[in-house]
């Protein structure tokens, strides 16, 4: 499986692509930055992060986008712009047809480093063993981006088995129900 992580964020929103499947070594294929200007119009900047976001889906063909899930901080103004950079991230992957799945920081970082409490450096360090790297990835955001398409890579078998028993249970349900009223 080849997943596009996407760390969401209006002047740097973090980009990694990850192969590979749970249980065995997994590869990095990429891994950057887009940056937008902070005095730039804000409608320039999405459209600068969806250009950016569309030539790594270009480059790398990822089959699935994991995109990490906003959530409410004190800060109003940095909540919005990492919204919109997310909703920009999710209509890349929408209008090409790839899946996107959605983490929060606290599931990635529990992923990655067993603790949903971890640091920037206690991910960017799991990140550089993982992926059997030199360094960690520079910026922070760039290793989140790594770490979200670790966390999706690890983490879809179980989600999927889950579904699966889901839709199993509520077809078995409605066939019950339609059993009695008839």
């Amino acid at each position: 499986m080849r997943v596009l992580g996407v760390d969401p964020g209006l002047t740097r929103c973090g980009v990694g692509v990850v192969e590979g499947v749970a249980g065995r070594p997994l590869t990095m294929r990429g891994v950057g930055v887009v940056r937008t200007p902070p005095d730039a119009e804000l409608g320039h900047r999405l459209v600068a992060i969806e250009q950016g976001i569309e030539q790594w889906i270009e480059e790398h063909e990822p089959e699935l986008l994991a995109v990490e899930r906003v959530f409410s901080q004190h800060n109003v103004r940095t909540v919005m712009g990492t919204a919109q950079a997310s909703a920009v991230a999710m209509l890349c992957a929408a209008r090409r047809g790839i899946p996107v799945a959605l983490h929060t920081p606290s599931e990635v970082k529990a992923a990655v480093t067993g603790s949903g409490r971890a640091d920037k450096a206690q991910v960017g360090a799991m990140v550089t063993r993982l992926l059997r790297l030199d360094a960690p990835p520079k910026p922070a955001d760039a290793a989140d981006a790594l770490a979200l398409a670790i966390c999706h890579i690890w983490r879809a078998p179980a989600q999927n088995r889950l579904q699966q028993a889901v839709a199993k249970h509520a077809a078995h349900a409605s066939r019950a129900l339609k059993g009695r009223t008839a």
